[in-house]
């Protein structure tokens, strides 16, 4: 087959796309439609975390597109109850939402700590959020994130977002007044370049928000589902946010997503918080094949293990190159390139031969690594080989 065969200018424009058209995949493997092979380790920015076309997850979706597709978020379903009572039994949660978004489950924390606000904090609504967060493409959610330059895109921002520096508790206790209600922060920041808040942060920020009588809020939209080694990663801290919201993973490649708060933080009102996809039995089974993967014995062992043999073979390549070193959790890692070299080494990756493999440069000067959370080491080892080759070839 051709490229050129395929009805691309049907399509909008929003970012520059290589000249490949994926057609199928299979664990960590994704397939053009010349038949060329690539070792996925981007896996749709850390959303297929059982890799491509997981067993489980065909399972779940042939079984349940017989039974029920959408009855209507008026009503309850089956996978949707299911699924919110798996993520409630492991975690510290006690109510679940159900989104189609990372960003739509975030404009729901934000509307939920905004009413929270109301009913409880005489109308308090600021969320003081962080400088290099990202909290998705919505305008509210675009306004709580602290990416560069997304404060003039699209002018005027929604107000309420009060920005701080990660790991300095300072910044944020000094921007917090009568009108703040909540703290929100992604314990990894993966699109601001795989940067971790440390434990003695998040405890911090624990104990700052509970003496000011504020919510904290975790975005583990890309760090959640034991993407960190851990099935969420404010775990690490031994911290109990008020509220999560969880995407990307949890649907392990379908659109879904899910806000989730403690009892007394779940002020919704009728009318307040909906979605016509909400809860979709289709998505939601598929949702729960994932987390109970997930959570099967030794699945996050595992995961921790080749987090850990990911950490000690990219800071040997890091010695190895003069490169600066390495950072994350578990299975989100980036590799600290001390030059604006990473676009470079993502296009010449992609276009080796006979195989390539999908890399990611989150920030011109490091690639961020998200592979499915069941890649193996001789997979962590063969991409390793490849990125070696395309760095003798600089």
């Amino acid at each position: 087959m051709n490229f050129n065969e395929y009805p691309i200018d049907s399509l909008m424009y929003i970012t520059n796309r290589p000249d490949v058209v994926f057609t199928h995949g299979k664990g960590s493997w994704i397939y053009d439609n010349n038949g060329k092979r690539y070792l996925d380790f981007i896996q749709g920015w850390a959303v297929n975390c059982l890799g491509h076309c997981n067993d489980g997850m065909i399972e779940a979706l042939n079984h349940q597109a017989k039974l029920l597709i959408n009855p209507s978020p008026a009503f309850y379903n089956e996978p949707m109850a299911k699924l919110a009572a798996l993520l409630t039994q492991h975690s510290c949660f006690d109510k679940v939402f159900f989104a189609n978004s990372g960003a739509e489950a975030n404009e729901g924390a934000i509307k939920l700590a905004r009413k929270w606000g109301k009913k409880h904090k005489d109308g308090a609504f600021e969320i003081i959020t962080f400088d290099h967060g990202f909290h998705g493409r919505t305008i509210a959610t675009m306004s709580a994130s602290g990416k560069p330059g997304w404060d003039t895109i699209y002018a005027p921002q929604v107000p309420g977002f009060p920005k701080a520096d990660l790991n300095d508790i300072a910044s944020v206790e000094k921007l917090i007044n009568a009108k703040t209600v909540a703290v929100m922060l992604e314990p990894i920041q993966g699109e601001g370049g795989v940067i971790p808040a440390t434990r003695e942060f998040m405890q911090q920020l624990r104990e700052l928000t509970k003496k000011h009588n504020l919510l904290l809020i975790v975005d583990e939209v890309q760090s959640g589902c034991g993407r960190a080694g851990t099935l969420f990663a404010h775990q690490l801290s031994g911290v109990e946010p008020d509220i999560m919201t969880l995407g990307k993973g949890i649907g392990g490649g379908v659109p879904l997503a899910a806000l989730l708060s403690k009892a007394d933080v779940a002020v919704f009102e009728a009318g307040d918080q909906g979605g016509t996809y909400n809860g979709n039995p289709l998505m939601t089974a598929v949702g729960y094949s994932v987390i109970s993967q997930l959570t099967a014995p030794g699945f996050l062992e595992g995961v921790r293990a080749r987090g850990e043999y990911l950490r000690t073979k990219l800071l040997e390549l890091s010695e190895e190159r003069g490169f600066l070193g390495e950072r994350g959790e578990g299975l989100l890692r980036a590799l600290l390139l001390g030059k604006d070299i990473g676009n470079q080494i993502v296009e010449k990756a992609r276009e080796m031969q006979p195989d390539g493999v999908l890399l990611n440069a989150a920030r011109p000067n490091l690639l961020r690594f998200m592979p499915a959370l069941n890649v193996t080491t001789e997979e962590i080892d063969q991409m390793l080989a490849m990125l070696r080759s395309v760095l003798d070839s600089l």
